[in-house]
């Protein structure tokens, strides 16, 4: 049976670095998928992605990303356009280094055939911080993203009825420069 993957990548503390996870959470508040489809926050994977990406069918990735594009800008990069950059120095034990695990599952033989990466050029990384307003703004169009692919591969989802709580536990915290941290 085929399966798909789809995976949020950050860390939720880091303002828009959490964006992947945060798509998550709204897509299993406001859809079921059928059971071949996981549906995963993976938050800051290194090497251990490889063992959740390995002998899937299909992957799509939600993630933040830097470009020259303006924040909150969505970016879809197939496996070709993640694999055509030599793999980066890794700088800390979190960094996704998804060509890397591509490629090791290419060694191992059980690499997935179809990849997307969704990506939202972040703009604000600063502990304790929400969502920035361009990058919250871009959060519809990468759920349509992630859903036009699923259909495309043939992937059954379907829109609840009633939408379910999606746990965003972090952006009610209040944020780093708020008067109630200040008391």
């Amino acid at each position: 049976m085929k399966s798909a993957l789809i995976g949020g990548i950050g860390n939720v503390l880091l303002g828009d670095d959490g964006v992947g996870p945060y798509v998550i959470r709204l897509l299993e508040s406001r859809y079921t998928f059928g059971e071949n489809v996981d549906i995963v926050d993976l938050g800051t994977p290194a090497l251990d992605l490889t063992h959740q990406i390995a002998a899937r069918y299909s992957l799509i990735l939600l993630d933040s990303v830097a470009s020259d594009d303006p924040p909150g800008t969505v970016v879809l990069y197939r496996r070709d356009d993640i694999l055509c950059e030599a793999p980066a120095q890794r700088l800390d034990p979190h960094s996704p280094a998804l060509s890397e695990c591509l490629l090791t599952a290419d060694m191992l033989g059980a690499s997935p055939e179809n990849v997307l990466l969704v990506g939202i050029v972040g703009e604000s990384y600063e502990p304790g911080q929400q969502l920035s307003k361009a990058v919250a703004q871009s959060v519809e169009a990468a759920i349509d993203a992630v859903l036009q692919e699923l259909g495309r591969l043939g992937f059954a989802f379907q829109k609840r009825p009633c939408p379910t709580e999606p746990g965003i536990w972090w952006e009610s915290y209040p944020s780093a420069d708020s008067s109630a941290i200040l008391g």
